[in-house]
């Protein structure tokens, strides 16, 4: 079989044209869905880390949603137990009340000074000072633990005992104590 010349004419251009479809289909479609599709993997495998934070902070978004009821219930009772008003005005009489309820009489107050509270915002720690004077022992002790029975918000922090040679019956007894008040 002999091939003519308009023949092998038009086996080659669709030779070529067969070889233009090819390399378009390449070059203009294959080759640029598969750049397109290196590209979506490396963002999606970018995006992992942040898809993991986003998991982790939604599961501790719902540890919080579960545990705030409690939460918002412990707060209600702080705020029950905190006086309204300065606590400059409600403490010293607060504390001088309670010690003459267990025998002791003479009680002085002092402000020593604020920090926030870490715990729980919205609240501060309140440093003070209070001096006892003739107390004895025993009372005293009982005191304090009645002190830290009855006011939860209160935290003893330092203590001192002071003797005087003429008496052991009486001591002076030194304590610094914190309390949580409202901002």
């Amino acid at each position: 079989m002999k091939l003519h010349r308009e023949e092998i004419q038009k086996l080659f251009l669709g030779g070529l044209l067969l070889l233009g479809v090819i390399y378009s289909y390449f070059d203009m479609l294959l080759f640029p869905l598969q750049k397109r599709q290196a590209a979506a993997r490396k963002s999606i495998e970018a995006l992992e880390p942040e898809m993991r934070n986003a998991e982790a902070q939604i599961k501790r978004t719902e540890a919080l949603q579960k545990a705030a009821p409690q939460k918002t219930a412990v707060i209600a009772q702080i705020n029950t137990m905190i006086p309204e008003g300065s606590p400059v005005a409600w403490f010293p009489p607060k504390v001088a009340d309670f010690f003459k309820r267990q025998g002791i009489e003479k009680v002085t107050s002092k402000y020593h000074s604020e920090a926030p509270e870490k715990e729980i915002s919205g609240y501060r720690r309140l440093a003070w000072g209070l001096d006892l004077q003739k107390v004895e022992f025993v009372q005293f002790g009982n005191a304090l633990c009645a002190l830290e029975n009855e006011e939860p918000l209160l935290e003893v922090t330092a203590l001192q005992i002071d003797t005087s040679r003429d008496g052991f019956d009486s001591q002076r007894a030194t304590l610094t104590v914190q309390n949580i008040v409202k901002q």
